[in-house]
């Protein structure tokens, strides 16, 4: 019995055992079926998401850089239709002859400015712009910018159709496209960008002055046969004669009449004959205002015009002229005096009185320096000590390349002189010659160079720091001197360069015997160790001086602050201490 009894509750405890692992089982497979569908929700979520980031990116197109040649060439063809519209609509409107004798080729290139006007709005939409120093590229951006400017109403404005009124009011009335006129500021950019680009700017400004005045007298001309018409022509002897006259009847005439007038009146260089009525006479003072204000630009514009193009000249004529006071008032020599004014004469007619540091010194250092390597990197790589020289110090030396001319006979240098400068032949030819200056050793030409072991100061050098050759100019030489002190402090940033340089001056002064070993080997010179100890010392100085004046003026803003904290506080009376209200 006993065993009965131990065998069913086993079984009982086997059968609870299994349904707890079956519960258990599905619990586990419920949990594996909630964690599928939720890594499913998650993995369509980021799907979603992925979707929503790829529609939502900017979209980048293919942008016009306005800065660029295309955008510069497409203010170009704008300018045509521009115009176009501005010289010939107002002539259509005022000769009807050249309206309907030519109304076919009116509306072909009526329809080829408009179809010119719609694809500049669509370029406007392509145009990038600078946002943080980068072009934006985005497509909604561009359309967004453009659709919000003062110029989308402008362009819409002269987009709308109003060739529509020729059905309505005939075909002898183009001014009423004269809404197509609202784009001039297309053909102002183009000048602009012209003005920027050409060489020539004064030229172009003087032909745009030029331009502008043309076609105010032309829209002048076309009013005044308007108003002759609206009065009645060969009414008086101020309009238009009559153009049944066959000498005033031709289409040409009436325009080179009309703008004869109107040159006449708006210059007031010439005699017009008078008004008769009172209109007229309103007519006639409104141009004349006009013409007033237009001789007034003319001459302005002109003589600034000229002013900035003699410039130069004139500023390089002030300095000959004080030159020339002074040679006077100190009674220098007739011979010296011509020298000196031919040298100026060749600086002027070879175009080399610019001072390349002043011209240049608007620039940022960068670019400074791109054009100094242009200008001048091959000609000092040329000298053999530079040959293998880092970048850097190149740079840095041409930037320190400072350009002289020499006349002929000049002496550029004579032999015992000291030495504090280098030579680079540009441009010319120099002779080495005798004490007497006449017996020339050698010619040096163009890429020639000399000096450039004495400005190193190398120790044991026989020649020291002194000239071995008398150099004198044949012609007119152009060169590009190289100060010591301007080498030497290029090469306190660059300790490892300056070794070099000394090492390669040593042996070209032992291939050419001017290098003392035995003095050369014996260290460095006590006197340039005073002076390096000299140079600290006032350095010291100077730093202690202005350590002194910072600590001064720390004390002095220290002292004000406390001032000013103790007026503050002196105001400023807490809520507790402040007086409690007197109670009813």
């Amino acid at each position: 019995m006993c065993f009965l009894v131990l065998s069913s509750r086993e079984e009982k405890q086997k059968k609870k055992k299994e349904k707890k692992e079956r519960k258990e089982k599905k619990e586990k497979e419920k949990q594996e079926k909630r964690e599928r569908k939720e890594k499913k929700q998650k993995e369509k979520e980021e799907k979603e998401k992925e979707k929503k980031a790829t529609e939502e990116a900017p979209k980048e197109i293919t942008v016009i850089d306005p800065a660029g040649n295309t955008y510069y060439h497409w203010l170009f063809v704008i300018t045509i239709p521009v115009m176009y519209n501005w010289t010939l609509i107002i002539a259509r409107a005022c000769f009807e002859e050249l309206q309907t004798d030519y109304i076919i080729f009116w509306f072909i290139m009526d329809f080829v400015s408009d179809l010119i006007y719609v694809a500049d709005m669509i370029f406007r939409t392509r145009t990038g712009y600078l946002e943080q120093g980068l072009l934006v590229k985005d497509e909604q951006k561009l359309r967004e910018r453009y659709l919000k400017s003062f110029q989308f109403k402008l362009d819409m404005v002269s987009m709308v159709p109003t060739d529509v009124l020729y059905s309505f009011l005939g075909l002898k009335y183009p001014e009423i496209r004269l809404n197509k006129l609202l784009r001039f500021n297309r053909m102002l950019e183009f000048f602009q960008r012209t003005e920027t680009r050409t060489n020539y700017p004064n030229a172009l400004r003087i032909s745009n002055l030029v331009m502008y005045i043309v076609i105010i007298i032309h829209w002048n001309a076309c009013l005044y046969y308007s108003f002759s018409k609206a009065i009645g022509f060969g009414a008086d002897r101020f309009v238009y004669p009559d153009p049944a006259d066959p000498e005033f009847g031709r289409l040409v005439r009436k325009y080179a009449y009309s703008m004869y007038w109107s040159t006449l009146t708006l210059t007031t260089i010439g005699e017009t004959p008078p008004p008769v009525e009172n209109s007229e006479y309103f007519f006639v003072v409104t141009d004349f205002l006009v013409g007033v204000l237009i001789f007034a630009t003319i001459v302005g514009n002109v003589g600034s015009m000229i002013t900035n193009m003699n410039a130069a000249r004139a500023d390089f004529q002030a300095r000959i002229d004080a030159i020339k006071q002074y040679m006077s008032f100190r009674k220098v020599t007739k011979d010296l005096e011509k020298r000196v004014i031919k040298w100026f004469d060749f600086l002027w007619t070879n175009k080399k009185a610019v001072d390349e540091r002043e011209v240049l010194k608007f620039l940022p250092d960068k670019l400074r320096a791109e054009i100094a390597i242009n200008v001048h990197l091959d000609t000092l790589k040329k000298v053999r000590i530079f040959a293998d020289c880092e970048a850097g110090l190149l740079v840095e030396l041409v930037l320190k390349l400072q350009p002289q001319v020499y006349s002929p006979g000049d002496y550029i240098c004579k032999k015992g002189d000291i030495g504090r400068e280098m030579y680079i032949i540009k441009e010319g030819k120099l002779a080495v010659v005798a004490d007497d200056g006449i017996k020339q050793f050698v010619v040096l030409s163009d890429g020639s160079y000399f000096g450039e072991i004495s400005i190193l100061a190398i120790k044991g050098s026989k020649a020291g720091n002194r000239r071995t050759a008398n150099i004198r100019s044949i012609g007119y030489s152009d060169l590009f001197c190289l100060s010591k002190d301007d080498l030497m402090e290029a090469l306190t940033e660059y300790p490892d360069a300056k070794a070099l340089l000394e090492e390669k001056g040593r042996q070209i002064l032992m291939k050419d015997g001017l290098l003392d070993l035995e003095v050369a080997a014996q260290g460095p010179d006590p006197k340039e160790m005073e002076e390096k100890v000299e140079r600290m010392t006032s350095t010291l100085d100077v730093l202690q001086t202005r350590y002194a004046r910072l600590l001064a003026e720390q004390e002095a803003t220290h002292s004000k602050l406390k001032h000013r904290v103790a007026r503050l506080e002196k105001k400023l009376v807490p809520r507790s201490e402040a007086p409690l209200p007197p109670t009813p």
